[in-house]
This record gives C-alpha cells, structure tokens and sequence, in this order.
C-alpha cells in the first residue's frame, strides 16, 4: 500500500478549494491572528479568491504551500497550515498553522503539524523547518516542541504587535537522516 502523507486518524491536508474562500476570509481577517501573520490590515474576498485562482499549488513556482486542514468525522476546514519562505537550494521553509478557536487545544494541530512534516520531510525531501513563536505563547511552544522542534534562538524585540516589541523564539526541526538527499522529480537540479 503507498503511503498517504497528508491523511491522519483524526485530520488530513488538502489544496485549497473555492469553497474554502469564506473561512479563510475569516482567519484572514481575525486581529488577533495579525500579530502572527505579520500582517495588520483586513483582506477583502476579492483579494483571497485572487490569491486562492492565482496560486500553482506548486512549492517550487510559489516559494510557498498552502494546505487546508480538514477534520475527518464531518469534513469541516478547521484551519491552514503553511511552508513559507522556502528556499529550494537550501531544501528548508517556515512553518505557520491557524486553527479556528473552537478546534484549538483538542490535538488536531499536532496532528496536523506531524503530517505536514512527514511530507516536507519524506515527500519533498526538505532539510529543515524552522518557526517562529512570541514569548508568552505557551501553546503554539507546546505544539511545535510536541512535534520535535528545537529552541535554537530567541529574536530581540522580534515583532511590534499593539504598540509594543514582542520577543519570539526561533524553534527549528531537522530532517534526522545524513544520507545523500535525492532530490525531487520536480526540482529543477540546476537550481541547487
């Protein structure tokens, strides 16, 4: 049997569909996600649907992947989860996840997390993942380290977010094997 990368127990990960339009225009939107998203202004529909028809859903062409996360029992999107700033000649990227409210603190975001690093890690044979967590942030530290991220620094006065400097913890998970990485089909092997 070949194995799924994206499907868990509980949550799997998908491209993002038109129907996702409406709650990722919600999670977009909500204050208290800005000041992890480092953005600070509302996102109109049109700007989401632009992104959501424009994207490649290629990590290569976009430098960046977008997965819905989807809760298996009702098939409702409970979240995103991304790889940002990824950097093929380095094979690594950032990771961010969202959870609505009433999902959060039940397990699907280690879930979620654990398969998204499965397949950066086993699929798109990527080196590294690293994110990055404010102080004070127990339960996105808690996340992360539950999924094997390290601390491997902390980032001064890091981010502004209502009128003050915020420290963040730079938190890093390496691919554990040192063999020889064979590449992707899909990389272009002159970009490395």
């Amino acid at each position: 049997m070949e194995r799924s990368y994206l499907l868990g127990q509980r949550v799997k990960l998908r491209a993002m569909e038109p129907e996702d339009l409406e709650i990722m225009y919600e999670m977009e939107n909500d204050p208290e996600q800005w000041d992890i998203t480092c953005f600070n202004v509302p996102y109109s529909r049109y700007i989401i649907k632009q992104y959501m028809e424009n994207t490649q859903c290629d990590m290569y062409a976009d430098k960046q992947l977008r997965l819905m996360i989807i809760r298996l029992k009702d098939q409702v999107a409970i979240g995103t989860i991304d790889i940002t700033g990824f950097l093929p000649m380095h094979l690594r990227g950032e990771v961010g996840i969202s959870l609505k409210k009433e999902y959060r603190g039940e397990g699907y975001g280690s879930e979620a997390l654990a398969l998204l690093c499965e397949y950066a890690f086993g699929f798109l044979c990527l080196k590294q993942l690293s994110a990055e967590v404010a102080v004070g942030n127990e339960l996105s530290l808690k996340l992360f380290t539950s999924c094997g991220f390290e601390q491997c620094g902390l980032l001064k006065e890091w981010w502004f977010v209502e009128g003050h400097f915020k420290d963040v913890i730079l938190l890093q998970k390496l691919r554990t094997s040192d063999e020889k990485i064979d590449l992707p089909i899909c990389l272009n092997k002159d970009m490395v």
